[in-house]
């Protein structure tokens, strides 16, 4: 793939293997600067960013194929000086990376691991852009709906319906031990919005501390509960 930087018209070649003796004179002679032994991935998100089309061989390039980017420079970081290739201002703005260092591998894995849910979050939103209210309000509510459409089934199948109702509960429970008291809340006061004060602001009703989450995420989660039971 070749990248052509469009704010000084310089033009870089990007290539997943190395350049044999001929391709180095070509490239030397005509003053083109060179980067060999790209990752194919790497290779295509860059493509991606830059708006250009990979080719497997010189002679196919043409115009329309060449991606840009304002600018491209070479960094090199921490006690090791490892030198990583910065490549800027790119017609695709909205292709971005996350570059994570820390003081231990540990660290970097859970740093990633957040990154990751935090990104299925946002995608969930994309899909589907309905929300729930958080704190395990929407758990407790959709327990005291069970509870309601228990005495519409007979005979044994009431200690089930009773069983996945007391199972909802749960849920909260791994926030606090206090459930029986938001439960009675909602009862009381006919709020589906009040759960766990985690943020200890004084209130349980999580539409006041705009506490929610994803639908298709807790419908996910609701789902896979059925399928155990």
């Amino acid at each position: 793939m070749v990248k052509q930087c469009k704010d000084v018209g310089a033009t870089l070649v990007i290539c997943q293997w190395g350049f044999d003796d001929e391709a180095n004179h070509l490239l030397m002679h005509r003053n083109l600067p060179a980067v060999g032994w790209v990752g194919g991935v790497e290779l295509e998100l860059i493509a991606i960013a830059t708006g250009g089309r990979i080719v497997p061989r010189f002679q196919e390039l043409t115009p329309e194929k060449l991606g840009r980017a304002g600018l491209v420079r070479e960094k090199s970081f921490g006690t090791t000086k490892d030198r990583m290739l910065y490549i800027e201002h790119r017609a695709n703005s909205r292709a971005v990376t996350i570059f994570i260092r820390g003081g231990s591998k540990m660290i970097i894995e859970e740093t990633k691991r957040s990154i990751h849910d935090a990104l299925c979050v946002a995608r969930n939103l994309i899909r589907n852009n309905s929300i729930v209210y958080g704190g395990g309000s929407s758990e407790i509510a959709c327990s005291i709906a069970v509870d309601a459409a228990v005495d519409r089934y007979p005979g044994a199948e009431q200690y089930v319906i009773r069983a996945f109702a007391e199972a909802l509960e749960s849920a909260l429970m791994a926030l606090a031990e206090n459930s029986g008291v938001v439960k009675a809340q909602q009862i009381k006061d006919n709020n589906p919005c009040c759960g766990v004060d985690c943020n200890d602001t004084g209130t349980n009703d999580m539409h006041e501390q705009s506490v929610f989450e994803t639908l298709i995420g807790k419908q996910q989660q609701i789902l896979l509960a059925t399928q155990v039971v």
